[in-house]
């Protein structure tokens, strides 16, 4: 199928927040004004899905599967919504594909952004509808008091801009509990992306948060690996397992993989808690006969540390890694 891309946004246009995973409920409330407010602070309208806030199970947060298809259906359907954001992650967004109306999506195409647990819902409806999806800041996101600059720019770049985008390291980041205390911060002095095996690459961009992209392995909601480019990472709930688990997901992403090329891979900052450094990452890379002889880029802004870049899930990625340089070009 030919993919699809929505409309650029503007000012004026209507943002529709919706809960497929935890409900809105879990934030609190200083947090959701100001994600609104910086959101209005850009131009565009704030709506909600009428049972953004609904959580019939203690277990997990959420509305049930009727109720969050509800608000995903109406945000499409609705005409005046032009751009669709994700509330927060969570742990069962996968529940609600079978019951997606996905010729729905289909025409009527429109941004729709998250990452985290939402990473199965965005990559199920490029799969099934060949709609380019975002992989960017959720709503909650916005809520952050300082060191939210870099995100904007890169929100912006790739939703007001025609232009292809050129992807810097931000300055500094964090992985600090802000959501908690927005006054204590600590922010890192930030040494940029790394290569850890040289090449250039162009490709279609599949990807997100690893654990959960691979939920969608045999599965009609999978999208073909064949040609892409891997932009990766995954959270630190593992702790210092995390190289662990993150090896043997790779791996099992890789086996999904089989017979498809993979022409490059960027994998996210993970969180402190990893203790990840070069060494480790190498360890994992030199263990994967799939990834030889293509570039590697590590602790690229996207993930479970702040601040992030938005990537389109479909869309286009041209990366360089060598000594002297590491250049990241997407588009959609």
């Amino acid at each position: 199928m030919k993919k699809i891309i929505s409309k650029k946004l503007k000012k004026g246009d209507e943002i529709r927040i919706i809960a497929p995973s935890r409900s809105m409920i879990v934030l609190k409330e200083d947090i959701v004004n100001l994600a609104k407010a910086n959101l209005e602070k850009l131009g565009f309208k704030i709506t909600f899905g009428k049972n953004i806030l609904k959580s019939s199970n203690e277990d997990f947060k959420c509305a049930t599967i009727k109720d969050r298809i509800e608000d995903l259906h109406d945000a499409f359907r609705d005409k005046n919504v032009k751009a669709i954001i994700t509330a927060i992650g969570g742990y069962n967004v996968n529940q609600l594909l079978d019951y997606i109306d996905y010729n729905l999506i289909k025409e009527n195409p429109k941004i729709i952004c998250g990452f985290s647990d939402n990473t199965a819902l965005i990559n199920a409806i490029y799969a099934k509808t060949s709609l380019i999806t975002y992989s960017g800041p959720q709503f909650f996101s916005f809520g952050m008091k300082y060191g939210l600059e870099y995100t904007i720019e890169y929100f912006k770049k790739m939703f007001m801009e025609e232009n292809e985008i050129e992807v810097k390291s931000s300055k500094q980041w964090s992985n600090d509990k802000w959501m908690k205390n927005q006054e204590e911060r600590e922010f890192i002095n930030n040494n940029g992306m790394e290569a850890i095996q040289y090449g250039k690459a162009e490709g279609k961009i599949i990807g997100g948060n690893l654990c959960t992209l691979n939920l969608l392995q045999g599965t009609e909601y999978m999208p073909n690996l064949d040609n892409s480019i891997l932009f990766i990472e995954d959270d630190g709930e593992t702790g210092k397992a995390f190289i662990k688990e993150f090896d043997r997901n790779l791996q099992s992403l890789l086996h999904s993989a089989k017979g498809k090329k993979i022409k490059g891979l960027v994998i996210g900052r993970s969180e402190k808690i990893s203790e990840m450094d070069r060494n480790r990452w190498k360890k994992i890379i030199e263990t994967k006969k799939e990834l030889k002889d293509i570039p590697i880029i590590i602790n690229a802004n996207i993930g479970h540390t702040t601040p992030i870049f938005t990537f389109p899930i479909g869309g286009d990625a041209n990366i360089i890694a060598n000594d002297k340089k590491i250049s990241m070009i997407i588009k959609n």
